[in-house]
């Protein structure tokens, strides 16, 4: 019979403790600082730093998580990147749809960590909501 072995134990088995510890130090971390930003996108005052803020965050998951082959955190944080690589080059305050959608993407990215934590034998199932991309990401003046 094959023992089950659970997602942060099989990371620790197939790379060194210390680079799984510091993707998880900084994913931890960095998923924190999500919702603050992600609230601040209401403020037209600070779209543009909060939106490129997000968007490095994003960039850096997908960057260690590709690397650490967690394909769930990956998959997600890639979708997040390429929307917001449109957002980036607009103007204004972020669309009630689009900080929602964030919203639900961030929680999803917390209930991975979770799995991490608990040494899950696999990572939650993705909350379906997160497929509908937002289709407005400005709020109307």
């Amino acid at each position: 019979m094959k023992e089950i072995i659970g997602v942060y134990s099989n990371l620790d088995a197939e790379y060194d403790v210390e680079i799984v510890e510091e993707f998880f130090s900084h994913y931890s971390f960095m998923i924190e600082s999500l919702e603050p930003l992600i609230i601040k996108l209401e403020d037209k005052e600070h779209y543009k730093n909060s939106i490129n803020e997000i968007f490095r965050i994003f960039h850096n998951i997908k960057s260690s998580s590709g690397y650490l082959k967690i394909t769930p955190i990956n998959k997600l944080v890639t979708l997040g990147e390429e929307v917001l690589e449109e957002c980036r080059i607009l103007e204004g305050s972020a669309s009630v749809e689009l900080i929602d959608w964030l919203i639900r993407l961030s929680d999803q990215l917390k209930i991975y960590q979770s799995d991490l934590e608990l040494d899950c034998d696999n990572f939650s199932p993705l909350n379906h909501n997160i497929i509908k991309v937002p289709i407005s990401y400005i709020k109307n003046k």
